[in-house]
C-alpha cells in the first residue's frame, strides 16, 4: 500500500497508511490504518508497538473511527523529540510585558522579577539586591506518559523549571532549578474532520533540584508557579490543541 502522510503542524506529521488489506464483509468494511505520528521529516520508528484492537459491533452510524493508545504515545514521542515541551517565559524589558514562547507567541500583563521572588524567598532577596527581570525555562526531562481512558487520556509529565535573573547586559544568571511532576488530562472530541482536545491540569508537585541562592522551602513558591502554569502555559497548550489533528 502507498504511504499516506498528513501534516499536523510545523512539528509533526501522521502516517495514515493502510497497515493491512481492507477486510470486506457484507454489512461493513474494516480499514486498519497505521496511525503513527512522527516528528516532521523524521520517520524513525517510535519505541512503541501497536497492539491490535477491535471496535465494538455497532450499526447506528455510517462511520466509526477509533484510536488506540499507540496513536497518542507516538504523538507524545514525536512532540517530545521536536522540543515542543520546552517553554521559555521571559519578560520583555521595554514593554514590561511577559512573553511566552510555545508554538505561537502570546503575551500577558503578568510581570515577574527577582523582586517578586525575593519577597517570597529571603534567599533570593539576599542574592539579588537589585531587581532584575526573571526568565523561566521549562522542559520535559522524559517522554510524557500517556494513559488512554474513555473520551480522554491522562498525561504524566516529568520536567524541570530553571529560573534565571536577566542582567542589564542581557546575560542570564541561574538562580535555582526545580523538578516538576505534572498530571494532566485531555478531553477529546471530533469537530470539522479534526480530533481536538482540551487540557486540564490535575496535579502539580515541585521539588528543589539545585539552587545558587541557598536552600529554601519550595512550598513558598508553589502558589506563584501554579499561577504561571495555569494562566500562561495551559491556555497556550489549549490554543494549540484547539487546532486539532487531521483525521483520515
Amino acid at each position: 500500500p502507498s504511504t499516506v502522510i498528513m501534516p499536523i503542524d510545523d512539528l509533526a506529521e501522521v502516517d495514515y497508511s493502510l497497515s493491512s488489506l481492507p477486510a470486506v464483509f457484507k454489512p461493513f468494511i474494516d480499514l486498519d490504518l497505521k496511525g503513527t505520528v512522527y516528528t516532521a521529516g523524521n520517520y524513525t520508528d517510535p519505541p512503541y508497538v501497536a497492539a491490535p484492537f477491535t471496535i465494538p459491533d455497532q450499526s447506528n452510524s455510517m462511520l466509526y473511527l477509533a484510536f488506540s493508545e499507540y496513536f497518542f504515545q507516538t504523538s507524545s514521542f514525536a512532540y517530545y523529540i521536536a522540543g515542543a515541551f520546552n517553554i521559555t517565559i521571559t519578560e520583555e524589558v521595554k514593554s514590561g510585558k511577559l512573553y511566552l514562547f510555545f508554538f505561537v507567541q502570546t503575551c500577558s500583563y503578568f510581570n515577574i522579577s527577582t523582586e517578586i521572588f525575593g519577597s517570597i524567598i529571603p534567599e533570593v532577596a539576599k542574592y539579588s539586591v537589585t531587581p532584575y527581570p526573571v526568565m523561566l525555562k521549562l522542559m520535559a526531562t522524559e517522554i510524557p506518559i500517556i494513559s488512554l481512558e474513555q473520551d480522554s487520556f491522562t498525561v504524566e509529565i516529568q520536567g524541570s523549571m530553571e529560573v534565571f535573573a536577566v542582567l542589564p547586559d542581557s546575560t542570564t544568571q541561574s538562580l535555582f532549578t526545580m523538578n516538576i511532576a505534572a498530571n494532566t488530562s485531555i478531553a477529546l472530541n471530533v469537530f470539522d474532520q479534526k480530533l481536538m482536545g482540551s487540557l486540564c491540569l490535575n496535579r502539580l508537585q515541585f521539588s528543589l533540584a539545585h539552587s545558587n541562592v541557598g536552600f529554601f522551602e519550595i512550598s513558598l513558591l508553589e502558589n506563584i508557579l501554579s499561577y504561571i502554569l495555569q494562566t500562561e502555559v495551559i491556555p497556550s497548550v489549549n490554543a494549540k490543541l484547539s487546532k486539532g489533528f487531521p483525521l483520515p
